[in-house]
């Protein structure tokens, strides 16, 4: 297959509500998306680099420099005779796993159209439909977050994830749980933690938690190991999992008993399947995590997590939790906390070119 022309765009999309992590927080996404044509056909994918970099060193305008002066000038005019075939001209670039999969994700897309068959089965996956969670940012009062976690609930939401960090924990955490005795909840850190706080990160083990994510410092996976050991509650590693090779060290220090794959974060989709078969190997179960990504990325992360070893419920959601239009038709809808693969040829929705335009605020293209 041959890439004869690739379109950057940088589109900006309010969120319906501001989504704070401890970290920081935003009411609006800066999100790149790449269009990438073939004789066979066009598909689109996303980059998810944050605004800030606080979750990774990635940002919107790193992404841009290393697309548009590294690696999109190297991929127009390319034959490439498979998905993780189209970035050997950047190989020598080091990190950027999020810059770089925009283009591998792409290309996943692109191969999926020109067979005429759905993302989801050229991906191997075995489910028509995934269940879905939701992540629930940090809120100026445990009532606020009690009145939005009752509202997610009644939704039909297969797990609510709770954003913590230090004096925002157990105590709200708690009071969720009291008044939701058997809701499926689970803890998300962010890194914020250090093993100093064991004995409060023990006291969420009386909170019966699915698990809770990436308690402790993004790159140091022995110290999650020390953790997971005087823990009860899984330990879930998100940060600390930047591609196969953390994977598998993770796997055998035991730092914990589940992983989130983002697909953006370790590189794209041949490297989320990758991990996704290393734990299904371990008996280590996986979901797909979220990056805030407009309908663009949720496609991708739903033909992901049809894959069998995702047996837990993603950060996926419903477009209107985020936006009050996507940029998609048709827009992701849940039924009883369940939500559709696409079925369609490559990602299987369309991207609405006319909202798309309304929202950009700059471009780059090139043609082979």
């Amino acid at each position: 297959m041959k890439i004869r022309e690739v379109e950057l765009m940088e589109v900006h999309l309010r969120l319906k509500e501001k989504f704070e992590i401890s970290t920081g927080g935003w009411d609006e996404r800066r999100i790149l998306l790449l269009r990438m044509e073939s004789e066979e056909g066009e598909t689109w994918s996303e980059c998810v680099a944050a605004e800030a970099p606080n979750y990774s060193y990635e940002t919107p305008e790193t992404a841009w420099h290393i697309l548009t002066d590294y690696v999109l000038p190297s991929v127009v005019g390319q034959e490439f005779s498979s998905p993780d075939s189209i970035l050997e001209p950047a190989s020598w670039i080091r990190g950027h796993p999020m810059a770089l999969a925009a283009v591998e994700m792409g290309a996943w897309g692109l191969e999926a159209v020109g067979k005429g068959i759905s993302l989801a089965a050229l991906m191997g996956g075995t489910r028509t439909e995934v269940p879905v969670g939701v992540s629930v940012g940090l809120k100026g009062s445990d009532q606020e977050l009690l009145d939005q976690v009752e509202e997610r609930l009644a939704q039909g939401y297969r797990k609510i994830k709770l954003k913590i960090k230090p004096g925002r924990d157990v105590d709200m955490v708690g009071a969720v749980r009291e008044a939701h005795p058997d809701a499926p909840l689970m803890a998300d850190a962010n890194s914020s933690y250090t093993l100093e706080d064991v004995g409060l990160l023990k006291e969420l083990d009386g909170l019966n938690l699915m698990m809770v994510e990436q308690p402790l410092a993004y790159h140091d996976l022995r110290e999650h190991a020390i953790l997971q050991n005087q823990l009860d509650t899984p330990v879930c590693l998100d940060e600390s999992i930047r591609g196969p090779g953390d994977a598998r060290l993770a796997l055998e220090l035991g730092s914990g008993r589940i992983i989130n794959i983002k697909p953006g974060r370790v590189g794209g989709l041949t490297s989320s399947r990758m991990i996704h078969d290393l734990c299904a190997e371990s008996h280590v179960p996986v979901w797909c995590g979220g990056m805030l990504e407009s309908g663009v990325g949720r496609a991708y992360n739903l033909a992901l997590a049809s894959l069998p070893n995702f047996v837990l419920p993603g950060d996926i959601s419903e477009s209107r939790r985020y936006w009050a239009k996507d940029i998609v038709e048709p827009e992701f809808i849940m039924n009883d906390g369940m939500m559709p693969v696409p079925s369609g040829p490559g990602i299987g929705v369309e991207v609405k070119r006319d909202r798309v335009e309304r929202v950009t605020a700059r471009r780059w293209s090139k043609k082979g």
